[in-house]
């Protein structure tokens, strides 16, 4: 029986699938998407790699047509349509949220999709930000088929409302080798 608040998930790579994870997260094991360069020591903005790091999560966003109802003690907050993150190094809100149209390079956060129906943001390179070292390092809802994600921690949605309950901002997710 899981606690009712998680302190520590583990994320391992799936055995032959570099892109492809389990998540421990107390007596569950969920099938996880990671990034497309697989998990690295040395992450770099755009390489599509998912941090190998400790990554406290600080809070995320619902879409609220999407009818997220799974209780949580983590902060989700209402998506909005211009909610936008940027991913330009040199720009003083990289790494940030960021309201579109935005004149710099950024994610769209409401999407077609369905990947950040439910999106938390988890402290890869918030606090304190280093140009370059990655952004939008995000704990999201994964495609069909666990597609590789560009450097992400994605679930699929029934694992994702299973997972939601036990989250707080006291929760950390360690992504190891």
């Amino acid at each position: 029986m899981l606690s009712r608040s998680l302190k520590l998930i583990d994320v391992r790579p799936r055995p032959g699938h570099r892109s492809q994870g389990q998540m421990i997260a107390g007596n569950m094991i969920l099938r996880c998407a990671l990034g497309k360069g697989g998990i690295t020591a040395f992450k770099r903005e755009g390489d599509g790699a998912t941090p190998l790091a400790r990554m406290p999560l600080l809070y995320g966003f619902k879409r609220p047509d999407k009818k997220v109802t799974r209780p949580s003690a983590l902060v989700l907050g209402a998506l909005r349509r211009n909610d936008g993150w940027c991913e330009v190094s040199n720009d003083r809100n990289y790494n940030r949220k960021v309201r579109i149209p935005y004149g710099a390079s950024h994610e769209t956060m409401w999407r077609k999709d369905d990947l950040y129906d439910v999106c938390i943001v988890m402290d890869w390179n918030v606090r304190p930000r280093r140009r370059a070292k990655g952004s939008a390092i995000f704990f999201h809802l994964a495609r069909p088929g666990y597609t590789p994600t560009e450097g992400c921690i994605a679930l699929s949605r029934a694992d994702m409302d299973r997972l939601l309950p036990y989250l707080s901002g006291r929760t950390v997710i360690r992504v190891l080798r």
